[in-house]
Protein backbone atom coordinates (compact mmCIF):
# COMPACT_ATOMS: atom_id res chain seq x y z
CA UNK A 1 0.00 0.00 0.00
CA UNK A 2 2.89 2.52 0.50
CA UNK A 3 3.72 1.54 -3.22
CA UNK A 4 0.45 3.02 -3.91
CA UNK A 5 0.72 6.29 -2.06
CA UNK A 6 4.04 6.87 -4.15
CA UNK A 7 2.09 6.32 -7.12
CA UNK A 8 -0.65 8.59 -6.43
CA UNK A 9 1.66 11.24 -6.00
CA UNK A 10 3.78 10.90 -9.14
CA UNK A 11 -0.25 11.34 -10.48
CA UNK A 12 -0.81 14.65 -8.58
CA UNK A 13 2.67 16.50 -10.11
CA UNK A 14 2.28 15.04 -13.10
CA UNK A 15 -1.73 16.16 -13.05
CA UNK A 16 -0.31 20.06 -11.33
CA UNK A 17 2.45 20.26 -14.45
CA UNK A 18 -0.61 19.41 -16.74
CA UNK A 19 -2.65 22.55 -15.35
CA UNK A 20 0.39 24.66 -14.89
CA UNK A 21 0.69 23.94 -19.07
CA UNK A 22 -3.10 25.10 -19.54
CA UNK A 23 -2.89 27.89 -17.49
CA UNK A 24 0.24 29.41 -19.57
CA UNK A 25 -2.14 28.26 -22.75
CA UNK A 26 -4.66 30.71 -21.62
CA UNK A 27 -2.38 33.19 -20.54
CA UNK A 28 -1.40 33.79 -23.76
CA UNK A 29 -4.45 33.51 -25.73
CA UNK A 30 -4.05 37.03 -26.83
CA UNK A 31 -0.20 36.94 -27.68
CA UNK A 32 0.51 37.28 -31.09
CA UNK A 33 2.16 34.61 -32.43
CA UNK A 34 1.75 32.02 -29.84
CA UNK A 35 1.94 28.39 -29.91
CA UNK A 36 -0.18 26.00 -27.86
CA UNK A 37 1.34 23.87 -25.86
CA UNK A 38 0.30 20.19 -24.71
CA UNK A 39 1.69 17.58 -21.99
CA UNK A 40 2.76 14.60 -22.68
CA UNK A 41 2.88 11.55 -20.51
CA UNK A 42 4.83 8.54 -19.88
CA UNK A 43 4.76 5.63 -17.45
CA UNK A 44 7.55 4.69 -14.65
CA UNK A 45 9.40 1.45 -14.06
CA UNK A 46 7.27 -1.66 -13.89
CA UNK A 47 7.91 -4.18 -10.38
CA UNK A 48 8.07 -7.47 -11.27
CA UNK A 49 5.71 -9.10 -8.96
CA UNK A 50 5.14 -12.68 -10.30
CA UNK A 51 7.18 -13.31 -12.91
CA UNK A 52 6.16 -16.31 -16.27
CA UNK A 53 8.08 -19.08 -14.61
CA UNK A 54 7.12 -19.25 -11.33
CA UNK A 55 4.51 -21.27 -10.92
CA UNK A 56 4.08 -24.26 -8.40
CA UNK A 57 4.95 -27.13 -11.08
CA UNK A 58 7.72 -24.79 -12.76
CA UNK A 59 5.39 -24.42 -15.65
CA UNK A 60 5.19 -21.48 -18.35
CA UNK A 61 2.62 -18.92 -17.55
CA UNK A 62 0.91 -17.20 -20.55
CA UNK A 63 1.35 -13.63 -18.65
CA UNK A 64 3.32 -11.94 -15.77
CA UNK A 65 2.15 -9.58 -12.81
CA UNK A 66 4.12 -6.65 -12.80
CA UNK A 67 2.87 -3.37 -10.68
CA UNK A 68 3.43 -0.15 -12.22
CA UNK A 69 5.04 3.01 -10.37
CA UNK A 70 3.34 6.05 -11.17
CA UNK A 71 3.86 8.65 -14.20
CA UNK A 72 5.48 11.25 -15.09
CA UNK A 73 5.52 14.41 -17.59
CA UNK A 74 8.00 13.21 -20.95
CA UNK A 75 7.38 16.78 -22.73
CA UNK A 76 5.72 19.50 -23.19
CA UNK A 77 5.29 20.08 -26.89
CA UNK A 78 4.08 22.86 -28.99
CA UNK A 79 1.53 22.71 -31.67
CA UNK A 80 2.66 24.50 -34.64
CA UNK A 81 -0.49 25.39 -36.09
CA UNK A 82 -0.69 28.17 -37.75
CA UNK A 83 -3.53 30.50 -36.24
CA UNK A 84 -5.56 33.07 -37.86
CA UNK A 85 -4.41 36.18 -39.40
CA UNK A 86 -6.05 39.17 -37.44
CA UNK A 87 -5.88 42.51 -39.50
CA UNK A 88 -3.42 45.63 -38.18
CA UNK A 89 -3.34 49.46 -38.54
CA UNK A 90 0.34 49.00 -39.20
CA UNK A 91 1.87 48.87 -42.21
CA UNK A 92 4.78 46.90 -40.32
CA UNK A 93 2.74 43.97 -39.18
CA UNK A 94 3.27 40.85 -41.16
CA UNK A 95 1.89 37.36 -40.68
CA UNK A 96 3.71 34.25 -41.93
CA UNK A 97 1.51 31.77 -43.86
CA UNK A 98 3.33 28.97 -43.82
CA UNK A 99 6.16 27.17 -41.62
CA UNK A 100 9.06 29.92 -41.19
CA UNK A 101 9.90 31.72 -38.62
CA UNK A 102 11.31 35.87 -38.83
CA UNK A 103 14.96 36.20 -37.35
CA UNK A 104 15.79 38.59 -35.45
CA UNK A 105 19.66 39.38 -33.77
CA UNK A 106 19.43 39.47 -29.65
CA UNK A 107 21.79 42.37 -27.97
CA UNK A 108 24.04 39.40 -26.65
CA UNK A 109 24.67 38.90 -31.05
CA UNK A 110 22.92 35.31 -31.39
CA UNK A 111 20.43 34.78 -33.76
CA UNK A 112 16.63 34.40 -32.04
CA UNK A 113 13.28 33.22 -34.33
CA UNK A 114 9.99 34.15 -33.97
CA UNK A 115 6.38 34.02 -35.66
CA UNK A 116 5.41 37.13 -33.86
CA UNK A 117 5.51 40.35 -36.75
CA UNK A 118 4.59 42.93 -35.07
CA UNK A 119 7.43 44.59 -36.08
CA UNK A 120 8.55 49.06 -36.12
CA UNK A 121 11.21 51.66 -37.80
CA UNK A 122 12.98 52.59 -35.58
CA UNK A 123 16.14 54.39 -35.91
CA UNK A 124 18.79 52.79 -36.51
CA UNK A 125 22.35 53.18 -34.35
CA UNK A 126 24.27 54.67 -37.64
CA UNK A 127 21.31 56.72 -38.91
CA UNK A 128 18.63 55.56 -41.27
CA UNK A 129 15.70 53.50 -40.16
CA UNK A 130 15.54 49.73 -38.87
CA UNK A 131 13.14 47.20 -39.00
CA UNK A 132 12.77 45.91 -35.38
CA UNK A 133 10.52 43.97 -33.03
CA UNK A 134 8.93 45.20 -29.88
CA UNK A 135 11.84 45.01 -27.86
CA UNK A 136 13.76 47.03 -30.47
CA UNK A 137 15.97 43.64 -31.55
CA UNK A 138 17.07 44.46 -35.78
CA UNK A 139 14.66 42.18 -37.55
CA UNK A 140 16.95 39.99 -40.21
CA UNK A 141 17.14 40.25 -43.92
CA UNK A 142 17.43 37.08 -46.22
CA UNK A 143 21.40 37.37 -45.81
CA UNK A 144 21.32 37.21 -42.00
CA UNK A 145 21.87 41.40 -41.59
CA UNK A 146 19.47 44.05 -40.11
CA UNK A 147 17.15 45.79 -42.45
CA UNK A 148 18.29 49.55 -42.31
CA UNK A 149 16.33 51.89 -44.73
CA UNK A 150 18.34 55.10 -45.59
CA UNK A 151 16.83 58.67 -44.25
CA UNK A 152 15.47 59.60 -47.33
CA UNK A 153 12.50 56.69 -47.71
CA UNK A 154 9.83 57.46 -46.06
CA UNK A 155 8.94 54.69 -44.17
CA UNK A 156 4.97 54.60 -44.65
CA UNK A 157 5.44 54.39 -48.28
CA UNK A 158 7.08 50.68 -47.95
CA UNK A 159 5.64 48.13 -49.17
CA UNK A 160 6.55 44.06 -48.48
CA UNK A 161 5.24 41.52 -51.34
CA UNK A 162 4.36 38.14 -50.27
CA UNK A 163 8.45 36.36 -51.51
CA UNK A 164 9.32 38.98 -48.44
CA UNK A 165 11.02 41.68 -50.88
CA UNK A 166 10.92 45.79 -49.39
CA UNK A 167 9.40 47.93 -52.58
CA UNK A 168 9.45 51.18 -52.45
CA UNK A 169 7.19 53.53 -55.32
CA UNK A 170 8.73 54.72 -58.15
CA UNK A 171 7.57 58.23 -59.55
CA UNK A 172 5.18 56.34 -61.94
CA UNK A 173 3.70 54.96 -57.74
CA UNK A 174 4.46 52.14 -58.74
CA UNK A 175 6.31 49.83 -56.05
CA UNK A 176 9.61 48.74 -57.20
CA UNK A 177 12.01 46.25 -55.30
CA UNK A 178 15.02 47.26 -53.10
CA UNK A 179 16.80 44.38 -53.42
CA UNK A 180 16.31 43.54 -49.45
CA UNK A 181 14.19 40.28 -48.52
CA UNK A 182 12.90 39.49 -45.24
CA UNK A 183 14.44 36.32 -43.86
CA UNK A 184 12.42 33.62 -43.36
CA UNK A 185 13.65 30.69 -41.96
CA UNK A 186 12.18 26.79 -41.41
CA UNK A 187 13.48 24.05 -39.42
CA UNK A 188 13.32 20.29 -39.61
CA UNK A 189 12.15 19.43 -36.39
CA UNK A 190 10.59 22.72 -34.59
CA UNK A 191 9.64 21.31 -31.49
CA UNK A 192 13.12 20.64 -30.85
CA UNK A 193 13.67 24.67 -30.87
CA UNK A 194 13.91 26.15 -26.75
CA UNK A 195 11.16 28.66 -25.64
CA UNK A 196 12.70 32.04 -24.69
CA UNK A 197 10.56 34.71 -23.58
CA UNK A 198 9.43 37.59 -25.72
CA UNK A 199 8.10 35.14 -27.87
CA UNK A 200 11.39 33.80 -29.07
CA UNK A 201 12.85 30.36 -30.13
CA UNK A 202 16.30 29.30 -29.59
CA UNK A 203 18.12 27.18 -32.21
CA UNK A 204 19.21 23.52 -30.60
CA UNK A 205 20.72 20.43 -31.89
CA UNK A 206 17.62 18.63 -31.82
CA UNK A 207 15.99 21.56 -33.65
CA UNK A 208 18.86 21.28 -36.55
CA UNK A 209 20.00 24.12 -38.65
CA UNK A 210 17.84 26.78 -39.78
CA UNK A 211 16.96 26.75 -43.48
CA UNK A 212 16.85 29.75 -45.85
CA UNK A 213 13.77 29.70 -47.52
CA UNK A 214 15.53 32.72 -49.99
CA UNK A 215 18.51 30.27 -50.50
CA UNK A 216 16.63 26.43 -50.27
CA UNK A 217 14.47 24.83 -53.03
CA UNK A 218 13.91 22.03 -51.37
CA UNK A 219 10.95 23.68 -48.75
CA UNK A 220 7.54 24.79 -49.79
CA UNK A 221 8.23 28.81 -48.69
CA UNK A 222 6.00 30.95 -46.65
CA UNK A 223 4.01 33.65 -47.62
CA UNK A 224 4.71 37.61 -46.10
CA UNK A 225 1.29 38.65 -45.49
CA UNK A 226 1.63 42.75 -44.76
CA UNK A 227 -0.80 44.67 -42.57
CA UNK A 228 -1.85 41.10 -40.78
CA UNK A 229 -0.70 39.66 -37.51
CA UNK A 230 -1.01 35.75 -36.74
CA UNK A 231 -3.21 35.18 -33.41
CA UNK A 232 -2.69 32.59 -30.93
CA UNK A 233 -3.39 29.25 -32.05
CA UNK A 234 -4.61 28.70 -28.21
CA UNK A 235 -8.19 26.78 -28.71
CA UNK A 236 -10.13 28.27 -25.27
CA UNK A 237 -12.75 25.66 -25.31
CA UNK A 238 -10.36 22.72 -26.02
CA UNK A 239 -8.12 24.19 -23.10
CA UNK A 240 -11.55 24.38 -20.94
CA UNK A 241 -11.60 20.81 -21.35
CA UNK A 242 -8.53 19.90 -20.92
CA UNK A 243 -8.34 21.91 -17.76
CA UNK A 244 -11.46 19.81 -16.15
CA UNK A 245 -9.79 16.91 -17.38
CA UNK A 246 -6.85 17.62 -15.48
CA UNK A 247 -8.55 18.56 -12.19
CA UNK A 248 -10.68 15.51 -12.18
CA UNK A 249 -7.84 13.30 -12.40
CA UNK A 250 -5.85 15.43 -10.12
CA UNK A 251 -9.22 14.86 -7.66
CA UNK A 252 -9.04 10.73 -8.49
CA UNK A 253 -5.11 10.55 -7.31
CA UNK A 254 -5.51 12.41 -3.98
CA UNK A 255 -8.62 10.16 -3.34
CA UNK A 256 -6.84 7.08 -3.80
CA UNK A 257 -3.98 8.23 -1.39
CA UNK A 258 -6.41 8.93 0.78
CA UNK A 259 -8.02 5.24 0.00
CA UNK A 260 -4.57 3.66 0.77
CA UNK A 261 -4.12 6.18 4.39
CA UNK A 262 -7.51 4.20 5.51
CA UNK A 263 -6.08 1.27 3.98
CA UNK A 264 -3.30 1.01 6.63
CA UNK A 265 -4.78 2.72 8.96
CA UNK A 266 -6.68 -0.34 9.54
CA UNK A 267 -4.09 -2.95 9.22
CA UNK A 268 -2.24 -1.01 11.98
CA UNK A 269 -5.31 -1.06 14.32
CA UNK A 270 -5.65 -5.06 13.50
CA UNK A 271 -4.01 -5.98 16.96
CA UNK A 272 -6.48 -3.89 19.03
Amino acid sequence: MVRSLWTAATGMIAQQTNMDTIANNLANVNTVGYKTQINEFKSLLYQNIQTRTTSANGEQKPGSAQVGLGVRNASISSVFRTGNFQPSDSDTAFALDGKGFFAVRGEDGNTYYTRNGDFKFTLAPNGGNMLANSQGLPVLDSEGQPIILDSQYTVSLVEVSKDGQICYPDEQNNPQPMGITIGVYQFNNPNGLEKLGESLYEETAASGQPINEATNTNVKKSDVIQGYLEASNVQVVDEMVNMIVAQRAYELNSKAITASDEMLQQANNLRR
